[in-house]
């Protein structure tokens, strides 16, 4: 019986199009683009950026020895913001109707660039103030120093929260992640477009 939700942030909750983020790139003469960032596989300064290991200043200086090329930090926050979309409103409104039946939270590979962005949509859309105000705990790469797929930050979302892995459902888009979960004995869904994480909670309740 699952009694816990742990939910992924892009494409599960919030659409992300990683497309629009590489052609940005792409436009600002980083020609390889295609070989040192994807959804899935990064080169090691995305990597580190998630983590909170470099600051975003240390990162746009990262990204201009990529561009080879004189860029300011506007440009470069744009092009790496392009990937952010939207939060469907089924999407919030799911959240907020299973609070009272599941304890969720939310585990997401984020970064300080990105977090202001997304939380400024809700806040505009939604009026809702954070992310994390719609979980009863949300963890981000960033903050922690640790990323999925490491089994590092699954072990301390379960450990944290006391949850029973049995007893506990990850919803993810990414097949490594979701593998990590499986080997923690996490119960998993495998999010699949066009099928959306309110398609998985309706088969649920």
């Amino acid at each position: 019986m699952i009694k816990n939700i742990i939910f992924d942030l892009g494409v599960v909750l919030l659409n992300i199009d990683f497309k629009s983020t590489m052609n940005e790139f792409e436009k600002m003469g980083i020609s390889n683009i295609n070989e040192i960032y994807t959804g899935y596989d990064q080169r090691e300064i995305f990597d580190k950026f998630d983590k909170g290991l470099i600051s975003p200043e240390e990162f746009r200086d990262e990204v201009r020895k990529l561009i080879k090329k004189p860029v300011t930090d506007e440009m470069i926050d744009y092009a790496w913001n392009a990937m952010i979309l939207d939060f469907p409103p089924e999407r919030i409104n799911m959240l907020i109707s299973i609070k009272n039946r599941f304890r969720i939270f939310l585990l997401s590979n984020t970064n300080a660039i990105h977090f202001p962005v997304y939380n400024k949509q809700l806040s505009e859309r939604f009026h809702i103030g954070n992310l994390s105000d719609l979980f009863e705990r949300a963890y981000y790469s960033y903050r922690l120093g640790l990323r999925k797929p490491g089994k590092e930050i699954f072990e301390l979302v379960l450990n944290e929260n006391k949850l029973i892995p049995a007893e506990t459902l990850f919803i993810d888009d990414s097949p490594q992640h979701i593998a990590t979960a499986l080997s923690l004995g996490i119960n998993t869904r495998l999010l699949i477009p066009p099928q959306t994480v309110v398609d998985c909670i309706k088969q649920m309740i």
